[in-house]
């Protein structure tokens, strides 16, 4: 039996609340009723909003918690050479193109589109810089920022047929629904969605415990490992934490951070225990994706 891997991976965009605790109490626990390693992944890719004394409070709130990874703590933005790597392959392969497009560029196409189609997230990217020229795209490679994307529906006929497990039950991937998705960003080397693919891969991670809100994007992820010849894990995309107005617990609508629990004198153990069984906090509750 292949050896039980699992990891947790926020982003040092701001400090961990319950949700998080909940997301990693849940990959830890998978991983130690099985005698797995319990892996931290500090995905560090958005030099915008990352911040060292947010790295340090996820790893002091998952220490508070009881929740001690194993082995060292990944960081993305010291493995910018596998997604380049990575990268390099897909354009290889005919399937990466170079994307000029500003947001308000896109926003505008989307905006004068009588039925843009939307995915999982949102309007889809329309496709502009899909159709360049080769002698477009060189000239404007020479003088102008670019992104990367996939061109999804060239990949996917390529792939073919794709499925995943969910908790034992089969999923068929869907990419095409996201449209052609970054792959490398303006402003960073990579995406979430391609290091996601590869560092899962270098990390034998075998099962990915997230949050449901991610259930989509594993169609992504499918399509990438195909591409890049990877393994695929085991997924199970857990329900998420709500508030009392059953809005998903997230920094943008100013969740309570651990460190609130902390200073207000939460007693971690207990905090633990009952999260294990679902006994939440007044006020929270289990909800959807």
């Amino acid at each position: 039996m292949k050896n039980v891997v699992t990891r947790f991976a926020p982003s040092p965009t701001g400090r961990l609340h319950l949700g998080h605790a909940y997301s990693a109490l849940l990959a830890h626990d998978f991983a130690r009723d099985r005698e797995g390693m319990f892996l931290l992944r500090i995905e560090d890719i958005d030099p915008a909003r990352k911040r060292t004394e947010f790295v340090d409070g996820i790893i002091g709130d998952l220490l508070w918690l009881g929740l001690e990874p194993d082995g060292e703590i990944v960081y993305q933005s010291e493995r910018l050479s596998l997604y380049a790597d990575a990268l390099e392959r897909l354009k290889e392969q005919g399937l990466a193109y170079p994307c000029f497009c500003t947001r308000s560029d896109i926003a505008k196409e989307i905006a004068a589109s009588a039925e843009a189609p939307h995915g999982p997230d949102g309007p889809i990217y329309p496709g502009t810089c899909r159709t360049l020229s080769a002698d477009e795209r060189a000239r404007r490679l020479r003088d102008e920022a670019h992104a990367w994307r996939l061109d999804v529906a060239k990949a996917s006929a390529r792939a073919g047929p794709l499925y995943w497990e969910d908790d034992h039950t089969e999923v068929q991937a869907e990419p095409e629904r996201f449209g052609d998705v970054v792959l490398a960003r303006k402003d960073a080397p990579t995406s979430y969605h391609l290091a996601v693919a590869v560092d899962d891969a270098a990390q034998d991670v075998s099962d990915v415990v997230r949050g449901r809100d991610l259930f989509a994007a594993t169609d992504v992820h499918r399509l990438l490992q195909a591409l890049l010849g990877l393994p695929v894990p085991h997924y199970h995309h857990h329900p998420l934490l709500t508030d009392a107005e059953g809005r998903r617990l997230a920094k943008r609508n100013g969740a309570p951070t651990l460190a609130d629990l902390c200073a207000g004198g939460t007693d971690p153990e207990k905090l633990v225990a009952d999260l294990r069984v679902g006994a939440l906090p007044a006020g929270y509750s289990v909800g959807g994706g």
